[in-house]
C-alpha cells in the first residue's frame, strides 16, 4: 500500500470528523472566517507561496500556470519549507490530514503542487 495522501477541502466547508489534523495552506487568513469556525490545527506559512509569487500568478493564471508551479517548487526547496514538509509528511503517516484552503478553484491553485511535494 502506498503512502497516505492528505485530503483537500475548502476551509469554508464545515469541518468533518474524518478531517483529522486540519492544516491551513494559504498565506492569508480566509476572509470572514473566525478561528473558531475554521477549526484549523496548524498554519505553516512556510508551505505557502510567497506574497510576490501569489500576486504574480493571480495576474494571469492561465498563462503562468507552469512557471508558477516551477517557482513554487523552488520556494518549497528552502530549508524552512523542507522542515515544514517533513513535519507534515510525518503527520500524514500518523493519520488523517486535511489541507484546507480558501481557494475556489483548487485545480488551478498551489495546492496540487503542495500535495505532489508531500508525496516525495
Amino acid at each position: 500500500m502506498g503512502r497516505q495522501q492528505p485530503r483537500v477541502r475548502r476551509v469554508y466547508d464545515p469541518p468533518e470528523a474524518a478531517d483529522g489534523l486540519r492544516v491551513l495552506v494559504d498565506r492569508l487568513w480566509p476572509r470572514g472566517l473566525t478561528k473558531e469556525r475554521a477549526e484549523v490545527d496548524e498554519w505553516p506559512k512556510d508551505l505557502t507561496p510567497s506574497n510576490e509569487l501569489r500576486r504574480w500568478y493571480h495576474a494571469d493564471k492561465d498563462a503562468r500556470r507552469e512557471e508558477f508551479a516551477d517557482r513554487y517548487r523552488g520556494e518549497l526547496a528552502a530549508p524552512a519549507a523542507q522542515e515544514a514538509l517533513a513535519h507534515l509528511r510525518e503527520e500524514v503517516a500518523k493519520g488523517p490530514v486535511t489541507l484546507v484552503t480558501a481557494n475556489k478553484d483548487l485545480t488551478h491553485s498551489h495546492v496540487p503542487v503542495l500535495v505532489e511535494e508531500l508525496s516525495h
